[in-house]
């Protein structure tokens, strides 16, 4: 039997990058999945892509930072699957912005996109989870950021150490209903947003490959692989958790 068969999920963010190995990850696994993103040309995209190969797949465009489009997203997915039994919270922007640098509108707008999306969807699918008296799973995106700082990435690095307190008091909160709540914490991983980035020139490259012990970055595949973990019942007694997958950056502790 796949870890995931007969369960529902909703991926907020899913269309590109971490996110969109997990909507697969899970798919492939057997859950129906219900995913949003701003991007909606991606989204139907990957819809259409995972229809094709008999998954049940549906796409809703929304923006992670408008806390209405998130509570309007539950409830469309609940109103599609019927219940939200798998809730990944993985909306994430980072602006490169000192202390001294950054504007109200760019805090503001890390941290609804961050941090308060998780907080709203997670609010509403807990609310869902107790009416029905039914266990569940709530995974949230940290990041190596939430713990360790670089000085350019503020508002980032901020809303990542709310989204690890969010998912300990959570835990702690519904655990008595059934309900599990952990995060997890990427290191830099191969996505097209870091290969146009800080993969951008072989300093750059050489620069990341420095801090970290393993030599390589990691896959979008790897982190969605610890997603589904946490997602099926062979985590059932792992809640309040950040599992770090950054080829040992944190052990080096360095940054920059």
């Amino acid at each position: 039997m796949k870890q995931l068969e007969g369960k529902k999920a909703l991926v907020v963010a899913g269309a590109n990058g971490i996110a969109r190995a997990c909507v697969e990850r899970f798919a492939l696994a057997g859950a129906e999945v219900c995913f949003s993103d701003i991007n909606e040309n991606s989204g139907e995209a990957l819809a259409n892509e995972l229809q094709r190969q008999g998954f049940k797949a549906t796409f809703f465009p929304s923006d992670a930072g408008d806390a209405k489009q998130v509570r309007a997203l539950v409830q469309s997915s609940i109103d599609t699957m019927g219940v939200v039994d798998i809730l990944l919270n993985s909306a994430g922007v980072a602006t490169p912005q000192d202390l001294l640098e950054i504007t109200e509108e760019v805090f503001d707008r890390t941290l609804n996109i961050n941090l308060k999306s998780a907080f709203i969807a997670s609010q509403e699918v807990a609310r869902h989870l107790l009416s029905r008296e039914s266990p569940g799973v709530i995974i949230n995106m940290s990041s190596v950021n939430s713990v360790m700082t670089i000085p350019s990435l503020l508002a980032y690095n901020v809303s990542k150490g709310g989204i690890n307190q969010l998912t300990r008091n959570m835990a702690v909160t519904l655990a008595s209903h059934g309900i599990r709540v952990n995060a997890i914490g990427p290191g830099t991983i191969e996505t097209e947003l870091v290969r146009n980035t800080v993969l951008s020139s072989p300093d750059a490259a050489a620069k990341i490959m420095s801090r970290t012990p393993m030599g390589r970055l990691g896959k979008p595949e790897e982190i969605a692989s610890i997603a589904l973990f946490l997602a099926s019942n062979e985590s059932s007694y792992i809640t309040g958790q950040v599992i770090f997958a950054d080829g040992g950056r944190m052990g080096l502790n360095y940054t920059c």
